[in-house]
């Protein structure tokens, strides 16, 4: 092979691969997901918001601000970071039986959540679920979102005797998490998310390992079973399973998760 024939092979060589780089410029790790741009265009708009809206809500705490003024930020955070349309999705005063949720959010015309708003400085409770649970048991609806401006939990209801209530999610705007913690959490909860669904899967992962779940895997007969065996290893005494079923209820597993 003659010199000029050798240069001509490794200059044609190196064309591809500078080919193959300019039409794969970063080429991403194995497995990887690739985001759709609806997807990381909602997350760069909660992002900007809940840097826009961290000062205000600051703001808002150290003057003890009313229930109103803490509405107002909030709708603003719906439409600005969530993607919500302040006309056409969202519903104050929704009225349910005589009483009125601070909001339902529609999509699609289709009701899927109300939202209970309590001031800036009032602690989430369960007194405000109670509430907002009323109005998605009367109305038929699946989620219910609380929120005091800072703290945002979103919680789902299975319907049935009685409903089972799950909390989904939790986000503190100003706790100390990482901006991509609160971005990826508050994700879910805007239009996007929602008219995809993508939430239920968050709820069925959290469901299925919420204390009550675990409570009942612990309660079963094959894990009481187990727990006999490993006890008679390791203490030679073959207690009864139904007296180590009681001492799970009575003194180990907490009540509420027996619900």
């Amino acid at each position: 092979m003659s010199e000029q024939t050798a240069q001509a092979i490794v200059g044609n060589e190196q064309t591809e691969v500078s080919r193959e780089a300019a039409s794969s410029p970063t080429k991403k790790p194995v497995g990887a997901r690739a985001v759709p741009k609806w997807e990381a265009d909602a997350r760069d708009r909660v992002r900007a918001a809940i840097r826009r809206y961290s000062k205000p809500l600051t703001d808002l705490i150290a003057r003890d601000a009313n229930e109103g003024d803490t509405r107002l930020l909030i709708t603003d955070f719906l439409c600005a970071g969530l993607g919500y349309d302040k006309y056409d999705d969202l519903t104050t005063e929704y009225q349910v039986k005589g009483e009125f949720a601070d909001y339902g959010i529609r999509i699609d015309k289709q009701l899927i959540a109300f939202i209970e708003v309590k001031r800036c400085s009032q602690k989430l409770n369960a007194k405000h679920l109670r509430q907002v649970q009323m109005y998605a048991v009367n109305e038929g609806v699946e989620w219910m979102i609380l929120s005091n401006g800072q703290v945002w939990q979103a919680y789902h209801m299975t319907p049935g005797l009685p409903v089972v209530i799950d909390l989904a999610l939790e986000v503190d705007l100003l706790s100390d998490a990482s901006l991509s913690v609160k971005t990826d959490a508050l994700f879910y909860l805007t239009k996007e998310a929602f008219k995809r669904r993508l939430i239920d899967d968050l709820w069925r992962a959290r469901a299925a390992t919420s204390p009550r779940s675990l409570a009942q895997v612990l309660l079963s007969d094959v894990v009481t079973d187990t727990i006999r065996k490993e006890l008679r290893r390791q203490t030679n005494h073959n207690a009864d399973v139904s007296e180590i079923h009681r001492i799970l209820r009575s003194e180990v597993l907490r009540p509420e998760t027996l619900l």
